[in-house]
């Protein structure tokens, strides 16, 4: 007798194979069985008309410190999100010592956008080695975390204050390495490092990692190569990428014997620069390595808090108390000096009033729609639909970034040319972000993106294109042992899903983290069912409260993935 049937469902696996109706039979936490099956099962679920698929894999988040008060991992979870992968960036909570606790608390407050009242607030940071902090998360999750060990947090231990500027000694490399080694040997994925120009620790300086020298990068990255199933994470600039960097992230890779995948392509550049920042993956084949490019599938959205007050003659209005602001609306003469407002903020640069298709609202009865959009249902001009709408209430807007082909904006045309880049060889989806920049963002939510726009409503992807790019693919690229794919003896990690009815809400704004600080966060729609080896973690839409998750540590839960040059590197 298995323990759990999944019935009916039209199982996409994974591999990018066309779907195909079956049952999906589970006992021990895997999968035992995948077709027709007349076996009994201890529980049978009809999951006639949806989609059965591997739970998707996310390799770009920074769920470190959220993890120790928020078990679920919100919202990854609620989109299908079975795996998560923290620790990026050379940015991680471990290894500490009490001594470095508070800098690399307003570090992760200043480069990631944590809250630092929150991060205060919550639970004591108590572990000095990676493997104590591991040790803590571990058997507390919903769903299944990994986390990379950090240069920057490296850096600070071995080096103290002269971490931020200063060139490290052998001795100190020599530390850094030792650390860790330790921390891969403990569990940890592999190394994250960072010279991305924007990151600036708690005291605005450029974070420890971007003191370092090509030695200490390649010594640490050599150190990568000694622990099975480890891998490489990087930043190596925001926009365009120099010869210099994409031979080191090449060169890092030969090092470590392994894949390096860096974020993020096309950053929030204003013109499309990806194909120069691909040049850095042919750079590194011609050498025998493999570089990855991270790429968000969405376009990137943003919380646009003081877009209103920006513009001439609004922000008086805005300070008005609810019923003094409403009734002042009314008069013709305000509403003329504000429309007269947003013309002269198009005309004086700012970007988002010449295009309102890239304005979203965030709240009440049009979240979600752009001020083009329902402006157009209206009848009327979007200054109206700013006035009468989004002032008369205060509502939040979001400003929509398109991350890639910027030219095209939100258009089909640019979603195509996106898919288009997706299947590129050398380019990995994901980069969601998650558990940072919370105030800002949040694109914890693109997988029912990915599936509910970009392959049901646009058609520029197939729902098992997009299932084979959010699972299988970045499985084999860290190496994740037996997930990634439904197959007989695969650990049963499983989305169930409405392909008629999948997508994401518009994000809103809580205030659940410690001391009440506050977060973006998106709802799914159509996800059915997440189950996590085997157990439901989530079931229309809300969280079981079961444990389900494990904490993978390299070696033990992951493959060696190597590079053709790395054995002679």
């Amino acid at each position: 007798m298995i323990d759990r049937l999944l019935r009916g469902g039209t199982v996409v696996d994974g591999t990018g194979a066309p779907g195909v109706v079956a049952d999906v039979g589970i006992a021990g936490g895997r999968v035992v069985g995948i077709g027709p099956t007349d076996e009994a099962a201890r529980e049978t679920v009809d999951v006639d008309g949806m989609v059965v698929a591997p739970g998707f894999i996310d390799l770009h988040t920074h769920y470190d410190a959220q993890a120790l008060w928020d078990p679920t991992l919100s919202p990854s979870p609620l989109h299908g999100v079975t795996t998560v992968i923290g620790g990026n960036c050379g940015f991680t909570i471990a290894p500490l010592g009490s001594e470095h606790a508070e800098y690399v608390m307003r570090m992760m407050a200043r480069v990631e956008g944590m809250s630092l009242r929150a991060l205060e607030a919550g639970p004591e940071w108590t572990w000095n080695t990676f493997g104590e902090f591991l040790d803590r998360l571990d058997g507390s999750l919903a769903i299944n975390a990994a986390f990379m060990v950090g240069h920057s947090t490296l850096r600070r231990v071995a080096m103290g204050d002269a971490a931020v500027g200063g060139t490290a000694t052998g001795e100190q490399i020599d530390t850094m390495v030792a650390l860790a080694h330790e921390a891969m040997g403990a569990g940890a994925f592999g190394l994250s490092s960072s010279l991305g120009d924007a990151h600036t620790d708690g005291d605005g300086a450029p974070v420890p990692s971007r003191s370092a020298q090509r030695d200490e990068f390649l010594a640490l990255a050599a150190a990568v190569r000694d622990h099975p199933g480890t891998t490489l994470e990087f930043i190596p600039a925001v926009g365009e990428i120099s010869d210099d960097r994409m031979q080191l992230m090449a060169d890092m890779s030969l090092a470590a014997n392994r894949p390096l995948n860096w974020n993020l392509l096309g950053s929030l550049s204003p013109t499309e620069i990806y194909e120069q920042q691909l040049r850095s993956s042919d750079v590194a084949t011609a050498k025998g390595a493999r570089v990855m490019a991270l790429t968000l599938p969405d376009l990137m959205r943003m919380r646009a808090s003081h877009l209103l007050g920006s513009m001439p003659g609004w922000r008086n209005v805005m300070r008005m108390p609810d019923d003094e602001r409403r009734a002042a609306l009314r008069d013709e003469a305000l509403r003329a000096r504000l429309r007269d407002g947003v013309e002269q903020a198009a005309r004086g640069g700012l970007d988002a009033m010449n295009n309102f298709d890239l304005i979203e609202i965030a709240d009440g009865a049009y979240a979600g729609r752009t001020v083009a959009a329902v402006a157009h249902d209206l009848g009327v001009e979007p200054s109206t639909v700013l006035i009468d709408v989004v002032l008369a209430d205060l509502l939040p807007l979001t400003l929509v970034l398109p991350s890639l082909v910027p030219s095209l904006g939100a258009s089909r045309e640019g979603w195509v040319e996106r898919a288009r880049i997706w299947r590129d060889p050398r380019v990995m989806l994901g980069g969601s972000d998650a558990g940072a920049h919370v105030d800002l963002m949040c694109h914890a939510n693109y997988p029912t993106v990915v599936l509910g726009h970009a392959a049901r409503d646009l058609g520029v992807v197939t729902v098992e294109e997009a299932v084979h790019l959010m699972t299988e693919r970045p499985a084999r690229l860290l190496g994740l042992r037996e997930r990634g794919r439904i197959a007989a003896g695969f650990v049963a990690d499983l989305v169930v899903f409405d392909p008629d009815r999948v997508a994401s809400k518009p994000a809103q704004l809580l205030h659940d983290m410690p001391a009440g600080a506050e977060r973006l966060h998106a709802a799914a729609i159509g996800v059915e069912r997440v189950i996590v080896g085997g157990r439901d973690v989530c079931v229309g839409g809300a969280f079981t409260g079961d444990r389900a998750g494990q904490l993978l540590r390299s070696g033990r839960d992951t493959d060696t993935v190597t590079v053709p040059g790395g054995a002679t590197a």
